[in-house]
């Protein structure tokens, strides 16, 4: 049976409880994460392979309506909310179903089994013939996104991953140094080292991740990216050197 990979986005943890326990019950169905944080959920949609997200309407950082907006790829989406003035707007960017909490497990079995038709029906109508078989050319690997969207203080601002110089961590947020400018976000290490693609980036010192291409110069504890000198910590420093070698720096 084919299953839809979904995710779950609320900043109530009991409505996520809520989701995740349906999902479960459902054969067709697979949670693949549960969150609430919405751009968090936003970059995992960026990045593709989720056929159904379960987005709440009213969330502090960014609502579904503004993330609906936002998002690109091929994902379905129910929204789930206490509140019908949206249900309108939210059907002129195409959502596949509204539903209103409490929500009965009836109305959300119909709700999940109506996009799993449609899923199925859509990539009926595009199963390519068969083709004869040939010998396969070398795999074109490509990223699964080339960009991350963060917070800012009036904004979510996208930034491209390929501007990235270097990341450093302060006490209650870090700053993003581009190409160009410096972005200060809410957000802490730990969190956008996970975010970040391990090819391109790693962590080189508790407060700072730094791009692998953009390195100048490594001398004995000190990397330099854009005359910036950034230390080497003792935690990271095995790592960072093993991942260099490989690189043939």
């Amino acid at each position: 049976m084919m299953k839809l990979k979904c995710i779950a986005v609320d900043d109530e943890p009991l409505a996520l409880d809520i989701i995740e326990d349906y999902i479960s019950k459902v054969p067709f169905l697979e949670l693949v994460k549960r969150t609430e944080n919405a751009i968090e959920a936003l970059q995992l949609v960026q990045a593709g392979g989720i056929d159904l997200v379960f987005l709440d309407v009213q969330m502090p950082d960014l609502t579904g309506i503004q993330f609906l907006k936002i998002a690109t790829g091929k994902s379905n989406y129910i929204l789930t909310t206490a509140y019908s003035q949206y249900a309108l707007e939210s059907y002129d960017l195409n959502v596949s179903d509204y539903l209103l909490k409490p929500i009965a497990f009836d109305r959300f079995y119909k709700a999940v089994e109506k996009v799993h038709s449609q899923v199925k029906n859509t990539e009926a109508a595009v199963t390519p013939a068969p083709v004869p078989v040939v010998a396969p050319s070398p795999a074109v690997i490509h990223p699964v996104q080339d960009f991350i969207f963060v917070k800012t203080e009036h904004k979510i601002q996208k930034i491209e991953l390929d501007d990235i110089l270097y990341i450093e961590g302060l006490k209650d947020y870090i700053s993003i140094y581009t190409k160009t400018e410096r972005v200060i976000t809410l957000q802490n290490m730990k969190k956008m080292e996970e975010t970040l693609p391990s090819s391109q980036f790693i962590r080189v010192h508790k407060s700072y991740i730094i791009s692998l291409d953009k390195i100048e110069s490594i001398e004995r504890s000190r990397i330099t990216i854009c005359g910036k000198v950034i230390p080497i910590g003792d935690t990271y420093r095995d790592e960072f050197f093993k991942r260099i070698e490989n690189k043939n720096l």
